[in-house]
């Protein structure tokens, strides 16, 4: 099939409400016992190591994931996807292209990280790149409503789809997430998710992916469907914060890509990353620390870590 590859825009910027604190690296001695070893997040700049004592009550009130990328490594299944709707309805674009639009690997690693949402991305790229013929409409649709009318039908197409990619049974969480998701719950600390997907795509994800009791037990749940505005404006986050009734300096993201950290520090929350393949090689300069995943990351040292950074803010 054709390739086709682009380049984007540069993501939006978004201001950062404070510097981020350095978490602790490496070894750590001391005689309280609820000061453990952390595991070692890969920083981007080095500083020296800093050591201060927990608070007797933990600065974490909340703790709120990403769906995916955080909790599924899910983007190359949602290109999957894609392609398959592209390729269901003839989707020709440009226009006057021979084969099926197909998003290869490469430019969809840097389309998901610009573009939040599903479709926000199509809107861009036929905004970009003319909007395509189809077997939904043979001519390229020329209003605002048959074009609304076209994203609608291949987002619809496109989420029925991935459903059935996740009820196959091939899909698993990331590593650590569960384990977390459960200290979190244990130790009254608010439990959330936030994500820019289709509502109905998350729920699924979820059911399946953490389990029917952990997503019924979830303090509050948010889709793309419940704000105007996708990620990186920060509107998710700061809806969840109300809903939590919490205040956003006491809650601590788990986001994957630049464009989630954006929209949590937008907000005013503290992030860390937890990076994938395609998102690893971005600038998480404002997250309070990055990991490769949650295998080795604990709820205390969370706390922690976000204690230090109240304290350096």
């Amino acid at each position: 099939m054709a390739t086709t590859s682009f380049l984007l825009p540069s993501p939006p910027h978004s201001a950062t409400l404070r510097r981020p604190a350095t978490p602790l690296v490496g070894p750590t001695h001391h005689s309280s016992s609820f000061l453990r070893r952390l595991p070692t997040p890969s920083l981007r700049k080095s500083r020296p190591t800093v050591v201060c004592a927990v608070a007797s009550s933990s600065p974490l009130h909340a703790l709120i994931f990403d769906c995916d990328g955080v909790i599924l490594e899910s983007e190359h299944l949602h290109r999957q996807a894609y392609n398959d709707a592209f390729a269901h309805f003839s989707v020709r674009c440009p226009p006057f292209s021979s084969d099926p639009l197909y998003w290869d690997v490469d430019f969809y690693d840097e389309l998901q990280n610009q573009v939040g949402g599903g479709k926000p991305k199509m809107r861009w790229y036929f905004g970009k790149n003319g909007w395509p013929i189809s077997s939904v409409f043979e001519t390229p649709p020329s209003t605002d409503s048959d074009r609304e009318n076209l994203v609608d039908v291949l987002q619809d197409w496109k989420t029925e789809r991935y459903k059935e990619i996740i009820k196959s049974g091939t899909v698993e969480p990331r590593p650590g997430v569960l384990r977390l998701m459960d200290e979190a719950k244990g130790a009254g600390v608010k439990l959330a998710v936030c994500s820019a997907a289709t509502k109905s795509s998350v729920i699924l994800c979820l059911e399946n992916l953490i389990g029917l009791d952990r997503f019924k037990g979830l303090d509050c749940f948010l889709a793309g469907d419940d704000v105007k505005e996708k990620k990186p404006d920060p509107s998710i986050y700061i809806t969840a914060a109300k809903k939590l009734g919490v205040e956003s300096k006491n809650c601590l993201v788990v986001e994957d890509s630049v464009i989630g950290l954006q929209a949590a520090t937008g907000a005013g929350m503290s992030c860390i990353i937890t990076y994938t393949s395609s998102t690893a090689n971005q600038d998480f300069g404002n997250a309070i620390a990055k990991y490769p995943d949650l295998s080795d990351v604990r709820l205390e040292d969370l706390k922690i870590l976000l204690q230090n950074t109240l304290v350096a803010s």
